[in-house]
């Protein structure tokens, strides 16, 4: 075994991931509207405990293994997970949501410059244009862009499912890399 990767590695990033994508998806079903009655305040449960004490552990976990990329990249978004989810039933003006959602955007553009593997990278650029949407929605009051940062969200909530389903199936996690041009093969 190599001693830079450690046995729980993938176990943490699996459980991360699977965190990261059932809050994903239910907060960007509940924007979307697609299911009648369902709102993203319905997620504010599953986002405190799944998506915030869930993935803050995992990203604890994945720290004390040295992994800073993943353990940022699952403490941070479960630290502001939690956050949202324990002020959701205080009021707030729509211009304090609008600068909470771009924040939390501004983190996971962060996130995504960051670095990691291909997957992770898609999950968190997906996740920053959705809080930007949403972000944009709340505070010039546009329902259309709500929506739409709704549909980004469950976009990147299933980019983060498949990525854990992949590492626990060994489904391939890259695009194979093509020849150049004419003539060029994979061995030079």
């Amino acid at each position: 075994m190599d001693n830079d990767v450690s046995a729980g590695s993938t176990a943490t990033i699996v459980v991360g991931r699977l965190a990261l994508g059932i809050t994903l998806l239910a907060f960007g079903l509940g924007h979307t509207g697609v299911i009648d009655g369902v709102t993203a305040a319905d997620a504010v449960t599953l986002a405190q405990y799944v998506g915030g004490v869930a993935l803050f552990v995992a990203g604890l976990l994945a720290l004390r293994d040295r992994d800073t990329v993943t353990g940022t990249a699952f403490a941070v978004p479960g630290a502001l997970w939690f956050t949202w989810a324990v002020s959701a039933g205080h009021q707030a003006s729509a211009n304090a949501s609008g600068l909470f959602l771009l924040l939390f955007a501004l983190v996971a553009l962060s996130l995504t410059a960051a670095g990691g593997d291909l997957l992770g990278q898609a999950t968190h650029g997906l996740l920053g244009v959705s809080l930007l949407l949403l972000a944009i929605a709340a505070l010039a009051d546009g329902e259309a862009l709500g929506k739409a940062g709704g549909w980004f969200a469950v976009a990147a909530g299933a980019v983060a499912w498949y990525a854990a389903t992949a590492a626990l199936a060994h489904w391939p996690t890259a695009v194979p890399r093509r020849a150049g041009r004419r003539g060029v093969t994979a061995t030079g």
